[in-house]
């Protein structure tokens, strides 16, 4: 075996296909979900894969799961690489979503990160190695109309990782981010929440959700195997050189743009692609 990883949300999109292609690599795989009938996703996978992959059970805002999953991460000897995955997207307009959904948001794609990793942190540090790589978004660098609280939730994962990063170098844990543009996954379908008052006929955002989405369904949504690739071959490494991973043509172009663009010019830009 090359090392121990475990990933979070490992029953679909990202988390499902790196979780594969580290098993092929020779990794052994602890593949977390917080439904663990969704394991069966991987019957179809070649028998050398479903040996190197074990499922635990893990819903990372729940205290209880995080306690029971400490316990088990105790008694491993080790763990090489934790890749954070896990996470969901919430969208609506900032006047129509509860302060209580932005909760929900944060507490699974950063709370619950936060806690899976500390659990994970002082292991790392007593063996003086790792690799964590969290799950951001190009939304944790560009701020998007009727996807804030999602957006929200990535720039604060990315502000935690630059410190996470700089606290864990001294102790030879590497941290790093992976930005993925537009992929097809199933953030985009199952999951998406929206909130209810956006998809009102009468509501005041009826027109500009309308346009938003059509937006997002046109858009040209990358192959996800290059993300779970991109993970792979990090897990792979020696060490991460960079805190930070674009990836897809869509997220390393638009980064370009609104880094040589004047705002207002940006700001128009992303408003004239919505509403031609």
């Amino acid at each position: 075996m090359k090392g121990t990883i475990i990933i979070t949300g490992a029953s679909s999109g990202f988390g499902y296909l790196t979780a594969v292609k580290c098993a092929e690599k020779g990794f052994r795989v602890i593949a977390t979900m917080r439904d663990l009938h969704k394991a069966s996703v991987y019957d179809t996978c070649a028998e050398v894969v479903r040996n190197n992959i074990d499922f635990w059970q893990l819903d990372v805002t729940d205290p209880v799961s995080i306690a029971a999953f400490s316990d088990r991460v105790q008694k491993l000897r080790k763990v090489d690489i934790l890749i954070n995955n896990a996470g969901f997207a919430i969208g609506g307009f900032v006047e129509q979503v509860s302060v209580e959904d932005y909760r929900r948001q944060f507490e699974t794609n950063l709370f619950g990160l936060i806690g899976v990793t500390q659990v994970v942190l002082p292991k790392m540090r007593e063996q003086a190695s790792g690799k964590i790589i969290n799950v951001s978004s190009i939304s944790g660098r560009i701020g998007f109309p009727g996807l804030s609280p999602y957006v929200s939730s990535k720039y604060a994962l990315e502000g935690w990782t630059e410190s996470l990063r700089l606290e864990m170098k001294p102790f030879g844990v590497d941290v790093a981010l992976i930005e993925p543009g537009s992929f097809q996954t199933n953030i985009w379908s199952t999951g998406m929440e929206l909130s209810d008052a956006v998809t009102q006929p009468d509501s005041p955002y009826a027109f500009y959700f309308q346009k938003l989405w059509r937006t997002l369904e046109s858009q040209s949504h990358g192959d996800p195997d290059k993300v779970a690739e991109l993970m792979a071959r990090l897990a792979s490494q020696s060490s991460v050189s960079k805190l930070r991973y674009p990836v897809g043509r869509s997220a390393k172009g638009t980064l370009i743009l609104k880094r040589l663009l004047p705002w207002r010019w940006f700001e128009r830009l992303v408003l004239k692609n919505l509403f031609s």
